[in-house]
């Protein structure tokens, strides 16, 4: 017994501080260690898939999965064919409000409640900025993620190593999406990116650009909403009472624009539309593992490896012991279970809201699962914990 917890106080020693698993008790790491095997098992079986709106003749699914089409060009998805209308009639002067309930009731689509139609303002922006416009923008909101993260890695603990290299490309496989153009009109491709930008930089202490960052993607899509509500709390947490008070009125304002778009809405809509299918639909792990894997490049992947590989990018976030591990453990947790209880199968690409920085978690994996097996069985020599990266 004293020289088991010899050697386990010895590999804890050994660990550094931002290693989460390695200081962990043994009995709490055997916990997890089975809870993370009946986790991979179960995402390894989950089945993955979109499912289809009764309003839709062409789903994403379709025109996402690789296919031979003979060289004709990919049609035009239904819900990517109404923003495209959209968007061009902004272009020629016209005002959202005055065409946009007409517009979705003429595709078949519902306009009860509100929440059905989207918010204006990528419509306008993609109007502004033109299909060249796009394309830069795109390439400049990849570009900009992608350095925010390096600066930010640089000061994390943990990610000052050769890890940041193996990080960062784990980043541009997850982020990479961003460019696909097919997409531009789709307002969870831009608000994912912007949130992975907010998530780089934010500092506590130093949230100003991350703030607007992330008013950003909260007028694009309402979705960002956990996000600006969990920087809140964090930041309350910290006893950050500024900060916390901005990332609080932010919340307030927008449901305050919210309500005003709901009631534009609201006053459009005839007896005789066809209200939304329910959105609180209890999908469990399925859902989590659809939104996630479909609306990112996991979606080449076979479902078996897909969703395993989702379960480890949150290990990998969960054992990284620092301000970033810990706000994107309970970012991308807290998003996961919102997928397994709302959304419906054809609402798949809800995940794209955070699947471009989640990514990431997978270069700390490793070290995570080595941690704790480390923690669970120290009195194993084929377990003396994990072995930290060199630095440079």
């Amino acid at each position: 017994m004293g020289r088991d917890a010899g050697n386990r106080t010895g590999i804890a020693a050994a660990a550094p501080a931002w290693d989460r698993f390695a200081h962990w008790p043994q009995a709490r790491a055997r916990l997890a260690l089975l809870a993370l095997l009946l986790m991979l098992v179960a995402s390894a079986i989950a089945p993955i898939a979109a499912g289809k709106s009764e309003v839709k003749t062409k789903s994403f699914v379709e025109n996402l999965l690789p296919a031979d089409s003979g060289g004709a060009e990919r049609p035009r998805d239904d819900d990517l064919a109404l923003y495209d209308r959209a968007i061009a009639r902004i272009a020629k002067g016209e005002n959202y409000y005055d065409f946009i309930v007409e517009e979705q009731r003429r595709s078949n689509y519902p306009v009860t409640p509100g929440l059905a139609v989207r918010l204006p303002t990528l419509a306008y922006l993609d109007a502004w900025l033109g299909e060249s416009g796009q394309i830069v923008a795109a390439m400049l909101l990849l570009v900009a993620v992608m350095l925010a993260w390096w600066r930010r890695l640089g000061e994390e603990p943990g990610g000052e190593q050769r890890r940041r290299i193996l990080t960062l490309s784990f980043l541009f496989v997850g982020a990479s999406l961003g460019l696909n153009r097919y997409y531009f009109v789709l307002h969870e491709l831009w608000t994912g990116m912007l949130l992975a930008l907010a998530f780089a930089l934010h500092r506590p202490g130093k949230w100003g650009a991350a703030f607007l960052v992330a008013a950003l993607a909260l007028a694009i899509r309402e979705l960002a909403l956990p996000f600006v509500l969990l920087m809140a709390a964090m930041a309350f947490w910290r006893r950050d009472w500024k900060e916390g008070a901005a990332w609080s009125a932010l919340a307030a304002l927008f449901l305050v624009a919210l309500s005003i778009h709901l009631q534009i809405i609201a006053a459009q809509v005839l007896p005789s539309d066809r209200p939304s299918d329910p959105w609180l639909v209890v999908r469990g792990m399925p859902g989590w593992l659809s939104n996630i894997s479909l609306s990112s490049n996991l979606r080449f992947l076979p479902h078996w490896l897909a969703g395993p590989l989702i379960v480890l990018m949150c290990l990998g976030w969960a054992g990284w012991r620092s301000s970033a591990g810990t706000f994107g453990t309970f970012l991308y947790l807290g998003y996961g279970l919102a997928f397994m209880i709302a959304g419906r199968p054809d609402n798949f690409y809800w995940g794209a809201v955070i699947a471009p920085a989640m990514f990431m978690g997978l270069s700390f994996a490793q070290n995570a699962l080595a941690s704790l097996l480390g923690a669970a069985f120290p009195e194993s020599d084929a377990n003396p914990g994990p072995t930290p990266l060199p630095a440079k």
